[in-house]
């Protein structure tokens, strides 16, 4: 078990790692890599070969279902140096991090999206690039990996976070299909707050109801248009019956 002391010298190292290597917001490339010849260097390559030798252990395991819990349990060993990297973050200072990166796509995986939209939000601020093991940018791997999380397990995931996450991805290039299902799982998130919306609620907006559904069909239609084989030709005739609908009622009630 890690001391007090020695997690809060983990933090503090974390906070220097990034050195004078401070970038602006959204850097077109990636800060450089911490030197190692400082004492966050030394920490950082320790912890590095940890997180290697988690990663050896994680690739004897076959069922991703066992591997997710030993990720969950392997991140506690570099949670205080990540809150340590995300307090430089925070201060304009950052450095390649594999670390880091590694624990955003952990945090997805064992479904704390919270913690891994946290980490995220540095990753793409400075612009971190993912180890060579993925085939994929970092805003492209958070983009479709929660929302193929959404899309399966919904309850997981909410509607705030998933607007976040596309937020975070503006203007990142990324292939078509990965931001159509975001767009995808944004528009049933919406969806099920047009189904789940009670009218006569003390804090229920007029037209609350047509407005979630409304919003439901407009990123619909952008997965739609972004990739024809998405999947959501069907929701869409249904919200736009179901608008129709309520447009209908509105009137009558007018």
């Amino acid at each position: 078990m890690v001391s007090p002391f020695r997690r809060h010298q983990q933090m503090v190292r974390g906070l220097k790692s990034a050195g004078p290597n401070h970038v602006s917001h959204r850097t077109d490339t990636a800060p450089p890599a911490l030197a190692a010849d400082t004492v966050a260097g030394q920490e950082y390559s320790a912890l590095r070969v940890l997180l290697h030798d988690n990663l050896r252990q994680l690739a004897d395991v076959a069922s991703i279902e066992a591997r997710n819990p030993m990720k969950a349990e392997f991140a506690k060993a570099f949670a205080d140096w990540i809150e340590g990297v995300l307090l430089a973050g925070e201060q304009g200072r950052a450095a390649q991090d594999e670390i880091v990166v590694t624990n955003m796509v952990w945090a997805i995986d064992y479904r704390d999206i919270e913690y891994a939209l946290r980490i995220g939000a540095h990753v793409l601020k400075f612009n971190l690039v993912m180890p060579e093991r993925y085939n994929r940018t970092a805003a492209c791997f958070l983009a479709e990996d929660i929302a193929t999380v959404s899309l399966g397990q919904h309850e997981l995931v909410t509607l705030e976070q998933l607007l976040q996450v596309l937020a975070l991805v503006e203007g990142a290039d990324m292939p078509d299909p990965a931001k159509a299902k975001l767009h995808k799982a944004i528009g049933r998130a919406y969806r099920r707050k047009a189904d789940a919306f009670d009218p006569s609620a003390d804090n229920a907006p007029a037209g609350g109801k047509a407005a979630f559904a409304s919003e439901a069909l407009t990123h619909m239609q952008r997965a739609l248009a972004l990739h024809r084989d998405v999947g959501v030709k069907k929701d869409i005739q249904e919200l736009e019956r179901q608008l129709r609908v309520l447009s209908a009622d509105a009137e009558q009630q007018a």
